[in-house]
């Protein structure tokens, strides 16, 4: 009897679980019942089941878990797991349909204008319910750019661009940017940055000059250690190739870009073609790639651009042999933006050779933003007629899935919504005025014979001058708000250069702002102002519709300068981002200063010029004379003959008032 009375107590605990369990059955696809099985069995069964389902247990090694999952999925899976897809296009239908693996925004591309970070989170949460939801839960990776702060998103930070942190030579305050811009992309519930850009830009003819940190492969290399600050210090460094993304919700996965050879193009052209030898090309732009392993970046981006000829997307000796192979990176390989399609000319006509082409090289993830069900057609018809082995899916879905759990997202999908507050907080606007002083090069300071120009006195009038004293956008430059960013005030958070120097000066002094004085203006008050700021630069760009053969500055820049600094003593302050044919101006100005694209913290470009910190930023780059010198870079013979030679930049001490 008693005996009789356990086995009826154990099975209506059992009838009990199966009613407990049956929600979470149904969730991992275990719902198949044998017509004749009882309770007891049925439970034990699943519960059997549940326990064989390693991927799910966070105690597990990660290859097993890894290699459990990857046994469990469908070709359908798989391929999903190696789509990325617009945002615009992710609707949960989507996602659950064709099994989804990524989603990114692209520049520009937002939940709505000026959304918040709790419209950000909403969104991606929805996306990321949405595979939950599928056969096997396996999470999105929502990927986005942060190539200068979170640029996409309303009221972030937006630090100098990397040209300019290269001047600061302090890998550290890199490290710390990272970092602080982890921070703001988690506030809106994203894990994956396409950043940095460890292109070693040899000719600032090109349009992505400004995303280098430097033409010297050395500074790029030591700038690497923002992929520290954006992951999380890795561990043990021994372990080097493997992905690494710090435990909790402060950081996220990095993505090195563009691999390899990018910044080397013939005449800087954008997706051009850079010609050297395997010698030159391991000695110039590999170097920040070998560091970028080291510290255990999770993703690398291939180049639009082609080695010899050959694109970089069908490179398999390149991306295959050496990255992969050589230096043993066991994170993931992503495409660029539609990369497979411009395998071919025109692009994507002949979009199976491309797609066959880009996976054999070694790609795994492919960026396709558009035309993903195309992909995903085409892509299963060459795996199942054998043009594509099973084994090289396998390694791309492998890469894939140690990226994710390493990151921790199959333990912590969802986003974190407390962290909203990191956006734009003051610590991360702090750290961008310093990252901004830093950056700045002074190049001249006073005529011959002359004193010292700065710092200048915080007292007296002062005009300030130039189409970029008073303009959030142009100081930003590309990749901010939208994809080659804008002109204007209103387009996001943050203090210009006008109202840096308000901020500096005196109270009472009298700050008159005049974008292009007429030279009547200039005649009438040449004894009212004690000297003039003049700030000029390029417009906003990015990519190709920044690649430029002359390099002048845009009109009215070089009258403004000719007009003002021929009246009133002055230092003209050039935003840019990259150096710019000066030569023609140098003499009559009094004090110049290289700001590159300082970002939105305009006040760190005023602490210096007013003396409450000093100058200390060296030149990353070479600046030239003349475009006829291009390319022209450190150790080169005919950079004896440059205006300002690389690592030029002139100290001066705070001022004491």
């Amino acid at each position: 009897m008693e005996g009789a009375a356990s086995g009826r107590c154990r099975m209506g605990m059992a009838i009990a679980a199966a009613v407990c369990l049956m929600p979470l059955l149904q969730l991992w696809g275990c719902v198949a019942v044998e017509a004749n099985a009882g309770p007891y069995h049925f439970v034990k069964r699943h519960l059997d089941e549940v326990d064989r389902m390693r991927y799910k247990d966070p105690t597990q090694p990660l290859n097993t878990r890894i290699d459990d999952l990857l046994g469990r999925m469908t070709l359908a899976e798989k391929i999903g797991q190696m789509s990325q897809i617009e945002r615009e296009n992710a609707t949960a239908d989507v996602v659950s349909k064709y099994l989804v693996g990524s989603v990114l925004s692209g520049g520009g591309s937002v939940p709505a204008k000026n959304a918040p970070p709790e419209a950000w989170v909403e969104m991606v949460n929805g996306m990321q319910r949405a595979a939950m939801s599928t056969r096997l839960g396996i999470p999105v990776i929502y990927g986005i750019d942060a190539v200068h702060g979170h640029g996409n998103v309303y009221k972030a930070t937006i630090f100098p661009h990397n040209v300019g942190l290269g001047c600061t030579r302090e890998p550290e305050l890199a490290r710390r940017i990272g970092a602080a811009v982890a921070l703001e992309v988690r506030a809106t519930g994203i894990p994956y940055v396409f950043a940095p850009c460890v292109a070693v830009c040899r000719d600032p003819r090109w349009g992505r000059c400004y995303e280098s940190f430097s033409e010297d492969p050395e500074v790029v290399r030591d700038m690497t250690a923002i992929i520290s600050g954006f992951q999380g210090e890795i561990p043990d460094a021994t372990d080097a190739g493997r992905p690494y993304v710090a435990p909790g919700h402060r950081n996220v996965a990095a993505c090195s870009k563009h691999y390899v050879g990018d910044g080397g193009t013939t005449k800087g052209v954008n997706e051009g073609n850079t010609v050297a030898s395997f010698h030159d090309l391991m000695a110039v732009h590999m170097p920040p790639y070998y560091n970028a392993v080291i510290r255990g970046v999770s993703t690398v981006m291939v180049s639009f651009s082609s080695w010899n000829g050959v694109k970089m997307h069908a490179n398999h000796f390149l991306v295959t042999d050496h990255l992969k192979n050589r230096l043993r990176f066991r994170g993931f390989i992503i495409s660029d933006w539609q990369g497979l399609d411009r395998i071919t000319t025109p692009d994507h006509a002949d979009y199976l050779l491309s797609i066959k082409l880009g996976i054999l090289a070694g790609i795994d993830m492919v960026m396709i933003p558009y035309t993903y069900t195309e992909f995903i057609d085409d892509l299963t018809l060459l795996v199942r007629n054998g043009t594509i082995p099973m084994s090289r899916i396998d390694d791309a879905v492998r890469r894939i899935l140690r990226v994710k759990f390493t990151m921790g997202l199959f333990d912590h999908p969802y986003a974190d919504a407390s962290l909203a507050g990191e956006l734009g907080k003051q610590e991360h606007r702090d750290l961008a005025r310093e990252a901004v002083r830093k950056s700045l090069v002074l190049l001249k300071n006073g005529k011959p014979g002359a004193g010292p120009m700065l710092p200048l006195p915080k007292n007296g009038a002062v005009l300030v001058a130039g189409s970029h004293a008073d303009d959030l956008g142009s100081q930003c430059g590309g990749w901010t708000i939208t994809w080659q960013g804008l002109t204007g005030n209103n387009l996001t958070a943050g203090t210009t250069i006008l109202d840096g120097v308000r901020r500096a000066v005196a109270p009472g002094t009298d700050v008159v702002y005049s974008e292009n004085p007429d030279a009547a203006f200039l005649q009438q008050n040449r004894a009212r102002f004690g000297y003039a700021i003049v700030v000029v630069g390029e417009p906003p760009y990015a990519e190709t519709f920044g690649d430029n053969l002359n390099l002048t500055i845009p009109a009215p820049g070089p009258d403004v300068i000719r007009n003002v600094c021929g009246a009133i003593k002055c230092v003209v302050v050039l935003v840019s981002g990259r150096p710019l044919v000066v030569e023609p101006f140098v003499d009559v100005i009094d004090a110049l200063v290289a700001a590159w694209l300082p970002g939105t913290e305009g006040q760190g470009v005023s602490d210096v010029l007013f003396g409450d910190y000093g100058f200390t930023g060296k030149l990353s780059r070479t600046w030239f004379r003349s475009v006829d010198q291009l390319p022209m870079n450190v150790g080169d013979a005919h950079c004896e003959d440059a205006l300002f030679p690389f690592g030029f930049g002139i100290e001066t001490q705070p001022a004491t008032y």
